[in-house]
């Protein structure tokens, strides 16, 4: 769920700005999958442009508190929503963890980094949702670390049924700033994309897992 057309639409176009998300479906992207795909998200660059970090970090900071109360803590999941996630927190004026996608294998064989208490209410900042797997991973982990969790936030989502059913299973709410179909509106307007390749980028939404498999 986004949190609002208006934050949608701006978060597409700063993101095309920057060139966070790149559109090339005549030369597809190929995903730590193995999906192919016609779009790329890295919405790490979002870091390098102080005005886009902080419209992104106060929009954030907005909606958590709006939609889930001011939590205890703020944590990000690693690595790409660390920067982010720290951000948000630094504006609340919160505490800040993050979660390793698994546990250190040395040391104190950490999974959940910094510090947190049994029972406090903890929002998860994330750069992007796809499946929603390695995210909701993330949600388990702070769990089992005793976390409330309020529920998750994220950047952008690119919308698959996949991930809103492993969100649902997982009992937890996510909100966005962005989303898949605002993008591609955003970038038809701008001409980013043509209307043929808008075909080609919603046909891959459909069905990512076997998009393009004829082709290699």
């Amino acid at each position: 769920m986004i949190f609002n057309t208006d934050t949608a639409k701006k978060t597409a176009e700063l993101l095309l700005q920057i060139n966070a998300i790149k559109l090339n479906p005549k030369n597809p992207f190929t995903w730590a999958s193995g999906w192919k795909s016609p779009i790329y998200c890295d919405n790490r660059i979002t870091l390098s442009f102080p005005p886009i970090r902080n419209y992104i970090r106060e929009e954030f900071s907005k909606h958590i508190e709006k939609e889930y109360g001011k939590p205890d803590v703020i944590a990000g999941v690693a690595t790409g929503a660390i920067g982010i996630g720290m951000l948000v927190a630094e504006y609340m004026g919160l505490p800040f963890i993050y979660v390793r996608p698994e546990p250190k294998k040395h040391g104190r064989q950490n999974q959940v980094e910094g510090f947190l208490q049994k029972g406090q209410n903890v929002v998860v900042v994330e750069d992007l949702i796809s499946t929603g797997g390695s995210s909701l991973l993330a949600v388990e982990a702070l769990k089992a670390a005793g976390a409330n969790v309020k529920g998750m936030v994220a950047i952008f989502t690119y919308g698959f049924d996949l991930s809103v059913e492993n969100f649902k299973k997982a009992n937890v709410t996510l909100h966005t700033l962005g989303n898949y179909d605002t993008l591609l509106e955003e970038a038809v307007a701008k001409q980013y994309i043509t209307e043929k390749e808008l075909e080609t980028l919603k046909e891959w939404r459909t069905s990512p897992s076997t998009w393009g498999q004829e082709t290699v």
